[in-house]
């Protein structure tokens, strides 16, 4: 019993913690990636898939309007998180200046990126006319999202981990990724995962908060912002990666705490205020659908739709089309083979009104009704409507 314990304790070493992959690319046959920008791809495409889905249900806009959103807010956001890492690091590219085009092998500042990023895409999505604020709604909950897979590209590159520790789940990094002050350390805080789970958990809370209280739009993003800085604070708290520091605290540990504060004071300035009531709801009743509206609230588009269309249908085809059994009952003289006649020319005047889209317009019915028992002239009759419809500007072909 006594000497199956060191036994023990060197399977906990073994097993007791996360492996770091081997290599900082994912390799598909004779195709090589760089995992790190694969995962910032993955999650760029589930973001603008989420964006979308939320924009077209709530009726604001189309998924496509996203995608050309896309376009020119994700190359902005990552120059903006590049422009922002250089900034705030810029002592470990001294010397060194062209390595700060090299984002393949990290150094991305969230900071930059949501600042440039979101900046861009206001003006993106104004031009497709979806309005700033649906925009922001509808990226609230797709943001952490985006950046809970991304961060996976940490992983890859064994970079952006905390202190060292001896939890079951610490990370174990090679002796190549680790500070010289803790190269006899083997594992550290995956502070990668701990955004990670964070992210996923913000961006399914922020669904749940939109669907039982209905915040305003800039209030639900305001959650997003404050959520996610809350727990950044103390994620920096943990890294050991070299960074910039401001009175004892890195710099996005200042960041993280004043943007925090300015969401806070937003939230609080705005508490209680709700979204109107938009086709969100209805969205997954049956939105968009002619008979349920019509039958549930008795003026939705399928219900008016059905009255005028009908009407003007109705009053055409049935007028038009009809000519025939109303003459055919007030023909007193028999005269069937002149009424057969001008049946074969309101035929084709019909499907003139149809193609010029006039409403209810009943071009043989009076003179049908006056002239039943006269002597019909079926062409002169139908240049004389034709006539009619010039002189009022309508066509007639």
């Amino acid at each position: 019993m006594i000497g199956s314990q060191p036994v023990a304790r060197l399977g906990v070493g073994l097993i007791g913690f996360l492996p770091s992959p081997s290599s900082g690319s994912v390799h598909l046959g004779p195709l090589q990636l760089r995992a790190y920008g694969l995962m910032i791809a993955l999650g760029v495409v589930a973001a603008v898939s989420l964006t979308g889905r939320r924009l077209e249900k709530a009726g604001y806009g189309r998924r496509d309007d996203i995608a050309a959103v896309a376009m020119w807010a994700v190359p902005a956001g990552v120059i903006g998180s590049r422009i922002y890492h250089v900034m705030t690091d810029w002592k470990s590219f001294k010397g060194r200046w062209f390595d700060v085009v090299k984002i393949w092998q990290g150094g991305l500042g969230i900071w930059g990126g949501i600042a440039l990023g979101v900046v861009v895409g206001l003006w993106a999505a104004r031009r497709r006319g979806v309005q700033p604020a649906h925009a922001l709604w509808a990226a609230a909950p797709a943001l952490p999202l985006a950046q809970a897979i991304g961060r996976w590209g940490n992983w890859f590159n064994q970079e952006l981990f905390g202190r060292p520790t001896t939890l079951p789940w610490g990370l174990k990094i090679d002796p190549a990724h680790r500070p010289d002050r803790y190269a006899s350390s083997a594992t550290f805080h995956p502070t990668f995962l701990y955004e990670s789970l964070w992210n996923f958990a913000l961006c399914g809370a922020l669904l749940w908060i939109e669907r039982r209280f209905r915040p305003k739009a800039g209030r639900l993003f305001a959650m997003y912002v404050a959520g996610y800085t809350f727990m950044r604070f103390f994620i920096e708290r943990l890294r050991v990666d070299t960074a910039s520091l401001v009175f004892g605290l890195r710099v996005n540990e200042w960041v993280s705490g004043i943007v925090f504060l300015v969401a806070v004071v937003y939230l609080l300035a705005t508490r209680g205020q709700k979204r109107p009531e938009l086709e969100l709801d209805t969205a997954s009743d049956g939105a968009g659908d002619p008979e349920a509206d019509g039958d549930a609230d008795g003026d939705a588009d399928g219900d008016a739709d059905g009255d005028a269309d009908g009407d003007a249908d109705g009053d055409v085809h049935g007028d038009v089309h009809g000519y025939a059994d109303r003459d055919a009952d007030g023909d007193a003289d028999g005269e069937a083979d002149a009424h057969d006649h001008v049946d074969a020319h309101a035929v084709r005047a019909a499907t003139l009104v149809d193609a010029a889209g006039l409403d209810g317009a009943v071009l043989y019915d009076a003179d049908a009704d006056a002239d039943a028992d006269a002597e019909i002239d079926p062409d002169a009759e139908i240049d004389a409507q034709a006539s009619g419809r010039l002189a009022d500007g309508r066509p007639t072909d």
